[in-house]
């Protein structure tokens, strides 16, 4: 890790750090399917500085409305983040989403077409969950998958420590940070 930061450093990239929790968030989407060849469409949500998983959503079809739904009801739980990061895709781009965020005075934070480690702490997350989650488990419809993800989900905030936040749980890290347990708000 410290000699990619080294290189990257070196050539002139940046890479942005959340200064605070609830400063960034970055979603994505994630693809599988269940054993009765039900699609499986995932719109993982995270906070790019406690590495909390915000929410992972699961449902076949996920477009921009359902996207708006799930960051308003994070931001009605939590407050509201000053930039949202994704890539380009079509259900983050729509003009109903980007209306939704500049009325809600959220900044947007694209990445460029073909770069995804602009949005690499929500790509790294991805990769976790399809290793751990969804490459382990067999789901039988999306009913199962909803809830073992959402098991998974949990299980990731509170239980699994992460190198990146010196092999704390985000539960931890978030309690490290404020002094307070927001167990009861953060990590439903």
């Amino acid at each position: 890790m410290a000699a990619t930061w080294r290189l990257w450093n070196k050539a002139g990239f940046q890479v942005q750090r959340a200064p605070a929790a609830n400063h960034a968030w970055a979603y994505d989407l994630v693809f599988d399917t269940c054993a009765n060849s039900q699609q499986l469409k995932c719109l993982t949500v995270i906070d790019e500085r406690t590495r909390e998983a915000l929410a992972i959503d699961v449902a076949g079809s996920i477009r921009s409305e359902r996207v708006v739904e799930v960051l308003s009801r994070l931001i009605s739980e939590r407050g509201a983040p000053k930039f949202l990061r994704s890539d380009n895709g079509p259900e983050f781009v729509s003009t109903r989403l980007l209306q939704w965020a500049a009325g809600e005075g959220l900044q947007m934070a694209l990445s460029q077409p073909g770069k995804p480690w602009q949005n690499g702490t929500d790509e790294s997350f991805n990769g976790k969950f399809r290793d751990e989650c969804l490459s382990m488990e067999y789901f039988r419809n999306r009913t199962e998958a909803r809830v073992v993800i959402e098991q998974w989900r949990r299980h990731y905030n509170a239980v699994r420590p992460h190198s990146a936040l010196g092999y704390l749980t985000p539960a931890q890290f978030v309690y490290s940070l404020s002094g307070k347990d927001h167990e009861a708000t953060s990590f439903k």
